[in-house]
């Protein structure tokens, strides 16, 4: 499978910390993580290959991606960046010349200004720090994604069609039918989603249980299948969508098919509480150097 496969044209995170810049001012400045990566994987001319590759053993994240969160954390602490609470990343000085930066300069600066002034610790230090604010953007709960993907996997279709019906009920949609009929171009279900009491949009939707990534074709006989049928169309995977696939949906002139991958289905199965459930749980910290200080 793709996941498995390593590529020597995977840049660095180092690499790519002047593309994330230049993405951010093609955005006027600020823009959700997917925007920014979506921009870079442009800009860096980063190929499908190379985005096929995921991090680890992971389901979800793509190490391209991983990667790119070591690049926003070292611009952060750069003085470039800001992150709010929302995802949102931002850049801190709208008349940035990248010509002038040098992404080597930024990681060494980064890496001297977080050593202690006391050389007690060595330089790792910094790197230790700046790996733990990376695994807190790309969240811990990368272990339940993953396991939750493998329960997907192994459920019938036919469930996997109602879990998307609930899915969309819970969502606010209303004469949510699951169709599956065989011939009917991939369509498994229909259901109508009002906006504000006022508007209401007829959808369709296609649901793929299945390691690997849905691709334009796809995409393409989908919307066939929708054609005259509804105003939009929904595809829903385990799995991942290519870039080409993305374009596709999104394609001027034809009509607009919305995309939920694997991660995004995690999220909103743990948003909905459906198989999900969050627990607080106490931790306890202990401070080696504080009994030693007594």
């Amino acid at each position: 499978m793709a996941r498995k496969k390593t590529n020597t044209n995977l840049p660095s995170f180092d690499e790519l910390i002047i593309p994330t810049v230049k993405a951010l001012l093609k955005l006027g400045g600020s823009g959700s993580v997917e925007e920014i990566n979506n921009y870079v994987y442009e800009i860096a001319s980063i190929s499908e290959d190379v985005l096929q590759i995921f991090h680890g053993e992971s389901e979800t994240i793509k190490e391209v991606d991983y990667r790119l969160a070591w690049s926003r954390t070292y611009l952060k602490k750069f003085g470039l960046l800001e992150n709010s609470s929302r995802g949102i990343w931002a850049l801190l000085k709208s008349d940035i010349d990248v010509s002038n930066l040098d992404n080597v300069e930024i990681v060494r600066y980064v890496r001297e200004q977080s050593k202690p002034l006391e050389k007690k610790i060595a330089a790792q230090t910094s790197t230790i720090q700046i790996e733990k604010e990376v695994e807190e953007e790309v969240d811990n709960s990368e272990e339940w994604k993953s396991r939750l993907l493998n329960i997907l996997y192994n459920i019938t279709p036919a469930a996997f069609e109602r879990l998307a019906q609930r899915i969309l009920r819970e969502s606010g949609f209303s004469q949510v039918e699951v169709t599956g009929k065989v011939g009917d171009g991939g369509i498994d279900g229909k259901g109508i989603i009002r906006v504000g009491g006022l508007l209401s949009f007829h959808v369709i939707f296609q649901c793929k249980r299945y390691k690997g990534s849905v691709t334009p074709s796809q995409i393409r006989d989908f919307r066939g299948a929708m054609q005259g049928r509804a105003d939009k169309g929904l595809v829903i995977t385990t799995g991942t969508f290519t870039r080409e696939a993305i374009k596709e949906a999104t394609r001027d002139g034809a009509p607009p098919i919305d995309l939920i991958d694997g991660e995004l289905l995690c999220d909103k199965l743990k948003e909905l509480n459906l198989g999900v459930a969050t627990k607080l749980t106490e931790t306890v910290e202990l401070k080696n150097e504080w009994f030693l200080n007594l």
